[in-house]
């Protein structure tokens, strides 16, 4: 059975390795776990907190801008609160077994490892398709192009932790929405994760796209908190 643990599991694990691999840090202190990718600095799922050493890290961060922590509903966010932080959205946890995940495929939607679609401000976000290259295959990128014109409508990730596939950063764009792209980005990036062993996906949903999730046989298991640090360059 899938536990909420795995889904906090799977997470910390995408953000350690997006910030191992593409040039960021990850460091410990007292008994915190922190991240430093490409979203910026990131607590990850601490089991116990105190004021002392979130501030640490917090002024290790500085001038990072945003830095995020993500709880259990079990840890005492006090802190947190001492430190600065503001409470955030709740992230919904979800999980399928993948087996129950319709797959079809989108003509759409295709795996990628490289991408000429970011530029201009979003040219960054090229340099994290490296980790779809990585050997063996642990991670998978997918994006979706209207047949029409070839123009870049969405994305989505997904990335295989021993037999669990946590599905992340899928989003439509705005304006291509409802249209089933949604649809086809999930199941390519599953797809992809069951063909290299992954047996169940999780991931965590906003109110929106538990919609979605729902109908494509995701069902939620728990939620957890995030908390937001405004710093200097947010």
């Amino acid at each position: 059975m899938v536990t909420v643990a795995d889904c906090e599991r799977v997470q910390t694990n995408w953000f350690r390795i997006r910030a191992t691999e593409l040039g960021g840090r990850v460091w410990t202190d007292g008994g915190l776990l922190w991240t430093d990718g490409p979203d910026g600095v990131n607590l990850m799922f601490p089991r116990a907190l105190t004021t002392a050493a979130v501030r640490r890290g917090v002024d290790r961060a500085r001038g990072r801008g945003i830095v995020g922590a993500w709880l259990g509903t079990d840890v005492d966010p006090a802190p947190l609160a001492e430190a600065g932080f503001e409470r955030g959205w709740s992230p919904w946890w979800m999980t399928a077994d993948l087996a129950d995940v319709p797959q079809t495929r989108d003509p759409r939607v295709r795996l990628e490892q490289d991408s000429l679609d970011y530029r201009g401000e979003h040219a960054s976000y090229r340099d994290q398709l490296a980790l779809s290259l990585l050997q063996p295959p642990i991670a998978w990128y997918a994006a979706a192009h209207t047949p029409e014109s070839g123009r870049f409508a969405g994305r989505a990730w997904s990335f295989r932790d021993r037999d669990l596939a946590g599905v992340f950063d899928m989003e439509v764009w705005p304006g291509f929405q409802r249209r089933g792209l949604g649809s086809g980005l999930l199941a390519t990036v599953c797809a992809a994760a069951r063909q290299a062993g992954a047996k169940h996906a999780v991931l965590n949903a906003t109110p929106e796209g538990k919609l979605l999730y729902s109908a494509r046989g995701f069902r939620q298991i728990g939620e957890g908190i995030t908390w937001w640090h405004r710093g200097e360059g947010a």
